[in-house]
């Protein structure tokens, strides 16, 4: 094993709308790599909730897979989620997308009453339980307050999903473009990225951010 930091990265698909968003989940590796970490792609071996054409903004009748479409991204140098040991790894970071709240979660459809996919849960309460810290990119820290419920997170500034991560008994702080919210008692550091109205710049630093963050803490 290197003696760089292991960093475990949870991909939920392949695009913005169903899956992963992609250039939060490129710019997410791309920034663990240049400061001098490494990075493990896993996702969850389940079928995604639903397929959307992205040039057309409509479902399709497709079925697809969340460990098969996300290893587009991991050009097939992907784990199964349920491989993952906390134990083997310093950190954990989600990057966003409709993906984490329709595929790793329910958020997208059942707000604070979401469930969460079990492996997902699993990975995030392993992590938080061996007191290493968590990432969350865009949406995905709302599946991170609704797995450890008391914690201090940031989406941005969306009033409906700030509002839902009250109700799941997180604390919403309001952000702009590239800033972090550390919760250092839980070590968790978030950041809205494309949750905002973003530009690929402001992606590239709110992914550099959260995982300089994430890397401090490890």
């Amino acid at each position: 094993m290197s003696n760089k930091k292991q960093v475990a990265v949870i991909l939920s698909g392949c695009g913005v709308y169903d899956g992963a968003e992609i250039h939060e989940s490129v710019l997410t590796m791309l920034a663990i790599a240049k400061q001098g970490a490494e990075y493990t792609i896993f996702a969850p071996d389940v079928e995604q909730h639903h397929v959307i054409n992205h040039v057309k903004g409509e479902q399709t009748e497709e079925k697809r897979n969340v460990l098969v479409e996300a290893a587009r991204i991991a050009r097939g140098n992907i784990k199964a989620l349920s491989e993952y040991k906390a134990a083997q790894f310093d950190a954990l970071v989600l990057p966003g997308g409709f993906g984490a709240a329709k595929n790793l979660s329910s958020v997208a459809f059942d707000g604070p009453n979401c469930k969460v996919e079990a492996e997902t849960e699993r990975a995030v309460k392993e992590t938080h339980a061996a007191g290493k810290p968590i990432g969350a990119l865009c949406i995905a820290p709302a599946v991170i307050a609704k797995i450890l419920n008391e914690v201090t997170v940031t989406i941005g500034q969306d009033e409906g999903t700030a509002q839902a991560i009250e109700a799941m008994g997180g604390n919403h702080i309001t952000t702009d473009h590239g800033e972090v919210i550390v919760d250092e008692a839980n070590k968790l550091a978030t950041t809205p990225c494309y949750m905002l109205d973003a530009n690929i710049l402001q992606i590239a630093e709110g992914a550099d951010n959260v995982v300089k963050a994430v890397l401090e803490m490890a």
